[in-house]
């Protein structure tokens, strides 16, 4: 034992702390994508050398980890919020991300692997008071696998719920799953392994299947500010809502009845008390007001907010919702266009003339409710599919399209897209709206789809090009030989790229 404390180095360049320090200076500042695969070249490195001690091969990991943030972070923000990535740049992006968490999670559990299997080494004794840090690591690294795939709409993997339970079950164990640790130097707040396990399963069960991949990111993060609130139990309470079982790799579910067999490894979860935590912020941003300490990352405006916070107040209320409307098994094929461009084009009769009938996507439709129906995506990639994109569908053997929004995306085990859509309406039209103004701004015209669907016969719902709805500014268009005048009342949501709006709506003849 006392000659292992003088082992020699083994031959891998990072066993070197003045090595290692050199190879992250070396790291290219203002490249992203090569200082990330530079840090991705590294560990895969370290997967493969079998002769670093546990204890510098954890110090080594945790070094590069803390260097790739900064980079993980731009990349991130890359992929979330560049409002057009081609297929390729997103595709690449993702497979970035993914990566990394995927091949630095395996390296934290390696270290633990270790220390475990030859606990009374001196690399052991060395890598304890790491431990704890390792765990927590080891939880974010899956945990932000996890994310990733539900930015794609993908199923999260058996094998990431388990290392996801098992490690925390195993910290439990040891007595350390709520001992404070700061994850990264970046971050001055203190985190827990068991709060890091409650936040993935807190988002997974925030049906983020719902939401765009922004709103995922922000439903994250702000779940991060709530947690304290939440409730996380061994055993079912009279307000628990969901449950997991942490051993068995399988992804947290909805409490309808409880379980057959209580056992050690099940845990219980619910808001609790984060309800009135939320809807306070909800009001704080619905005045414009934004609290200090409120940290995501980056500055977001409250019409980004605001949305993101209804949802969460929404799944974590004492009782969550229930499905609105029955689902009725049918199978029947529509033809699928995407986009505000395409949407209009139709509805304003102008398909046929710009030849686009042949880029028609063709869906399987296999049930429908009262709100819209569900379809799979068959023979195409669906890269471009994500909640809040516009499509305009025509059943098959039928002349017209009606107008809907993806409210709902997953992936089958075949990584096929299961979409939901939500219908918006059944006979729109396109019309070319004017500000009613003097001048150049009244002749360029601005495409608009009026609904003409539902509610007050003296309001209308309009779908209009992204960044278009003022609410100080009254809008005109020509329908049934005569003008119609539109007084803005509020921006009802936004989608990829489109915003709903809604007006008074008044006939001048």
């Amino acid at each position: 034992m006392i000659l292992d404390f003088f082992a020699s180095r083994s031959a891998h360049p990072l066993d070197d702390p003045a090595e290692l320090r050199r190879v992250i200076a070396a790291l290219p500042p203002d490249n992203p994508f090569k200082a990330v695969d530079e840090v991705f070249g590294w560990l895969e490195s370290l997967q493969q050398a079998d002769d670093v001690r546990v204890d510098r091969r954890f110090e080594a990991v945790r070094a590069l980890d803390d260097a790739a943030q900064p980079h993980l972070r731009r990349l991130a923000r890359d992929y979330l919020q560049s409002s057009r990535l081609s297929k390729n740049d997103e595709r690449r992006l993702w497979s970035a991300n993914h990566a990394y968490w995927e091949a630095v999670g395996s390296l934290y559990a390696r270290c633990l692997r270790i220390a475990a299997a030859d606990a009374r080494s001196s690399g052991a004794e060395a890598f304890r008071n790491s431990a704890t840090l390792a765990s927590a690591r080891l939880l974010a690294a899956r945990g932000m696998q996890a994310k990733w795939f539900q930015f794609r709409y993908a199923a999260v993997p058996a094998a990431v719920w388990r290392e996801l339970g098992g490690t925390y079950l195993a910290a439990e164990a040891a007595g350390v799953a709520q001992k404070p640790v700061q994850l990264y130097p970046q971050e001055p707040a203190t985190t827990t392994v068991s709060a890091l396990y409650l936040q993935s399963l807190a988002l997974y069960s925030s049906s983020a299947d719902s939401l765009s991949p922004l709103e995922i990111e922000l439903a994250d993060r702000l779940l991060g500010r709530f947690l304290a609130g939440f409730d996380f139990s061994p055993t079912p309470r009279a307000d628990s809502v969901y449950w997991v079982d942490a051993g068995n790799g399988g992804p947290p579910m909805r409490l309808a009845r409880d379980p057959q067999a209580l056992t050690p490894t099940l845990r219980f979860f619910s808001g609790g008390a984060s309800a009135p935590t939320i809807e306070a912020l909800i009001s704080q941003v619905e005045r414009g007001e934004l609290p200090a300490d409120l940290k995501l990352g980056a500055q977001f405006p409250p019409r980004v907010l605001l949305p993101v916070l209804q949802h969460l107040a929404l799944y974590w209320a004492p009782k969550p919702p229930m499905r609105e409307h029955p689902r009725h098994a049918v199978r029947t094929r529509v033809a699928v266009l995407n986009g505000f461009d395409n949407g209009f084009s139709i509805f304003a009769g102008e398909l046929a003339r710009l030849g686009r009938e042949n880029e028609a996507e063709s869906w399987v439709i296999e049930n429908v409710s009262l709100g819209g129906f569900g379809a799979v995506v068959d023979g195409v990639p669906g890269e471009y599919l994500k909640v809040g994109v516009l499509l305009a569908l025509q059943p098959a053997g039928g002349d017209n399209w009606l107008l809907g929004v993806v409210g709902r995306c997953a992936r089958d085990a075949s990584e096929r897209p299961l979409v939901g859509i939500r219908t918006l309406a059944r006979y729109p039209l396109s019309v070319q709206l004017r500000p009613r103004a003097s001048g150049l701004a009244a002749i360029n015209g601005i495409p608009g789809i009026w609904l003409r669907q539902g509610g007050n016969e003296d309001e209308a719902r309009f779908l209009l090009p992204p960044a278009t709805f003022n609410l100080r500014e009254t809008l005109e268009f020509f329908s049934n030989g005569g003008r119609w005048l539109l007084s803005p009342v509020e921006l009802e949501e936004s989608g990829e790229d489109f915003e709903l709006a809604r007006y008074r709506l008044r006939y001048d003849a």
